[in-house]
C-alpha cells in the first residue's frame, strides 16, 4: 500500500487504532492529550468521557473481559497516569486485554525537573505486559501493532503506550499495518496420549477450570469433555459459565480460602485436571498443601513453578483445540464399548449438598436487615441466563461467588486476580454499552446488573453521572452496613475481634434524586425480588439500596469449618 500523505503523529495514531478495530476510548483527557483528542473527533472511535481515570479503566477492562478485544483508557500525565494505574493493575491480573494511553509533557524538557513531569513508562512495566514512549514518529504502525497483538495474546492483559505533546504535534509517514492473526500452536500427540492415560487410570479425577476456559471455543470444548467422561467441573471465581450450572457434572465454585463441600471433592481427588488455570485467582496450597496430588496442566502457557503444584503432565497450546484432541482420544475408547471406571458419587453428593445451601433461604421473609443468600436467590430468579451480573470486591464477592452461579461463560464478572474495589459501577456502563451495541456478538436486550458493597461502590460514585449522561441501562444494588465488612469478618476469624471498620452513609434516596437515577431502599426480604423487576424493567440506571445482614459471615465461616470430609 502507497503511503499516506504526512499527517501529523496523533492522526496516524488514530487511524491505526481504527484499522485495529479499536471502538471505544474511556478517559478524562488533559493540555497532553489536545492533539490526540482533536484527531478522535471525526473518526469512527467512540470517545466515553468519565469523571475519574479509574473508572475509565474499569470500563476497558469490563469491555475487554465480554468482548475479547481491547478497549483504550485514556488520561494524561502526571496525576492522570497515576490515577488510572490501580484500574490497569486490576485488568491485567484478571487478564483482561487493554491499551493503556497516556500523555506526557515535551521531550524538551522531560530530562530535567518539570511540572507533572514522571517516569510513567517505569511505573506501568510492574502492571502491564508491556510500556513503551513513542519516541520516532515514523513507528506508529509498528507501536499500535506490536501493542494491540501483546494485549490480546495470552494470557490477555494491558498494554501502555505513551506520547508526548510535542511528537503528537510533528508530522508523520506511514500507513497502518495489515492485520493479521495467528493461529496458537497445539500440544503433539504424544503428550495428548499421555494426558488421556493418566485421565483413563484415574479412580476419582476431578476438574479446576480457571478464567482461560471462557475464552474463544474453550468452553464448549470443556463442556463436551465434561459429558463424555462425566467428571465433575468445578470453576474458579473468573471461570463462572464454563459449564452450565444445571449439569450434574458442574460443581459450581471454588476459592472461598475455606474448606466447602467441593473443596471436600477435590481433597478426595486422586487426579486434578486443571484446564485454563490462574494461580492468581487460587493457589495450590489452598487444594494442594501437602503437595502429593496427581495434577494434569491444560493451558495456553506452561504451569507456573510452585512447590504445591508440579503436574505429570502438561498439555500447552490453544485451550479448545487440546480439549478437542482429548475429546477424540475419549470418544475413540467409548466407541470400542470400553468404560472409565471412575467413582465419582462424592462430588454429585458434594453438588447435592451446596444445591440445598442455595436454597435454604429462597422463601426467607426475616424482618429487617436482609440476609446475603436471600439477595442472591432473588437476583438469580430475575435475571436471565444471558443476562450480565457484576460484583465489586468485599465481603458481596464472596458469597456471590459461592452463591450465584451461571449457565453461560462471561455472565458473572468478579475481579479476581488484583482484587480492586471501585469495579461494580464503571464496570456496568461498560457492559452496557457492550451489549447495547452488540460488540460481542450476543443480544441487545439483555440486562446489567451490580451488586457492590457500600464502600465499594462510593469509591466511583461519581460515575453516577457517566451513567445518567449516556443513560446507561443498568442496575446497581448496594449491601449497606455501614462498615468495611470483609476485613471485619477476617480479623473476625483471625483475632476474634476487629478494628474500627466502620463509616457514615449518604441518604441514599437522594444521591439518586440527584444524580437523576431511579432509587429504591428495601428493608423487608419479602419486597426484593418485586424492587429487582421494576429496577431491570426501568429504561436507565437503576439503584437499589438494602440493608445486609452480615451476621451470616461469621455463621457461614463456623459451617464451613464444620465440614467433615469423607469419600
Amino acid at each position: 500500500m502507497a503511503d499516506q500523505p504526512p499527517v501529523k503523529v496523533s492522526d496516524l495514531m488514530v487511524r491505526c487504532l481504527e484499522n485495529e478495530k479499536i471502538t471505544h476510548i474511556f478517559g478524562v483527557p488533559g493540555e497532553e492529550n489536545a492533539d490526540f483528542m482533536m484527531s478522535l473527533r471525526g473518526s469512527s472511535i467512540q470517545f466515553v468521557l468519565t469523571r475519574h481515570e479509574q473508572g475509565a479503566a474499569f470500563m476497558a477492562e469490563v469491555y475487554g473481559r465480554l468482548t475479547g478485544n481491547p478497549a483504550g483508557c485514556l488520561g494524561t500525565l502526571g496525576p492522570g497516569a497515576t490515577n488510572l494505574i490501580t484500574g490497569v493493575a486490576d485488568a491485567n491480573m484478571d487478564r483482561a486485554p487493554m491499551l493503556v494511553l497516556t500523555g506526557q509533557g515535551a521531550t524538551t524538557r522531560q530530562h530535567k525537573e518539570s511540572h507533572q513531569v514522571m517516569d510513567v513508562v517505569q511505573m506501568y512495566r510492574p502492571v502491564t505486559k508491556w510500556s513503551h514512549a513513542i519516541i520516532a514518529e515514523d513507528h506508529i504502525p509498528e507501536v499500535v501493532r506490536k501493542a494491540v497483538r501483546v494485549a490480546r495474546s495470552e494470557k490477555p492483559g494491558a498494554v501502555h503506550l505513551e506520547l508526548a505533546e510535542d511528537i503528537a504535534k510533528r508530522p508523520a509517514q506511514g500507513s497502518p499495518m495489515p492485520v493479521r492473526r495467528y493461529r496458537r500452536p497445539s500440544p503433539d500427540g504424544v503428550i495428548c496420549d499421555r494426558a488421556f492415560e493418566l485421565i483413563r487410570d484415574a479412580k476419582r479425577p476431578i476438574i479446576i477450570a480457571g478464567n482461560g476456559t471462557i475464552r474463544k471455543r474453550a468452553s464448549k470444548e470443556l463442556r463436551r469433555f465434561c459429558e463424555l467422561t462425566r467428571i465433575g467441573c468445578a470453576s474458579t471465581f473468573m471461570a463462572k459459565g464454563c459449564v452450565d450450572r444445571d449439569a450434574d457434572y458442574c460443581l459450581f465454585t471454588v476459592g472461598l480460602q475455606s474448606k466447602d463441600h467441593i473443596a471436600c471433592a477435590i481433597e478426595g481427588a486422586d487426579l486434578v485436571i486443571t484446564v485454563g488455570y490462574d494461580m492468581v485467582e487460587y493457589p495450590p496450597r489452598l487444594w494442594n498443601n501437602d503437595a502429593d496430588k496427581h495434577i494434569l496442566h491444560i493451558d495456553f502457557q506452561p504451569a507456573e513453578v510452585d512447590g504445591n503444584y508440579n503436574p505429570e503432565a502438561e498439555l500447552i497450546g490453544d485451550v479448545a483445540d487440546t480439549l478437542s484432541r482429548l475429546n477424540e482420544r475419549v470418544e475413540h475408547y467409548t466407541s470400542e464399548s470400553q468404560c472409565f471406571d471412575f467413582q465419582l458419587d462424592h462430588q454429585r453428593g458434594a453438588r447435592e449438598q451446596m444445591l440445598d445451601d442455595f436454597r435454604a433461604y429462597a422463601d426467607d421473609e426475616t424482618q429487617g436487615a436482609i440476609r446475603p443468600q436471600k439477595a442472591l436467590w432473588d437476583v438469580q430468579a430475575a435475571l436471565g441466563d444471558s443476562d450480565i451480573l457484576l460484583s465489586g470486591v468485599g465481603a458481596h464477592k464472596m458469597w456471590i461467588a459461592r452463591h450465584y452461579q451461571c449457565k453461560e461463560p462471561n455472565t458473572c464478572l468478579i475481579p479476581n486476580g488484583f482484587c480492586s474495589m471501585g469495579l461494580p459501577l464503571p464496570g456496568a456502563i461498560a457492559a452496557s454499552i457492550v451489549v447495547e451495541q452488540g460488540l460481542d456478538g450476543k443480544a441487545t436486550d439483555r440486562k446489567v446488573f451490580a451488586i457492590a458493597g457500600d464502600g465499594d461502590f462510593l469509591m466511583n460514585v461519581q460515575e453516577m453521572e457517566t451513567a445518567r449522561r449516556l443513560n446507561s441501562d443498568i442496575t446497581v444494588m448496594v449491601w449497606e452496613d455501614g462498615e468495611y465488612g470483609l476485613i471485619v469478618w477476617k480479623q473476625e476469624n483471625e483475632f476474634k475481634t476487629h478494628t474500627d471498620l466502620s463509616f457514615g452513609n449518604p441518604d441514599w434516596m437522594k444521591l439518586a434524586d440527584a444524580f437523576g437515577w431511579q432509587g429504591q431502599h428495601v428493608d423487608q426480604s419479602a419486597d426484593l425480588r418485586g424492587a429487582i423487576d421494576k429496577a431491570i424493567q426501568h429504561k436507565g440506571p437503576s439503584l437499589i439500596v438494602l440493608p445486609i445482614d452480615y451476621r451470616e459471615n461469621p455463621k457461614l465461616t463456623e459451617r464451613l469449618g464444620n465440614i467433615a470430609c469423607t469419600i
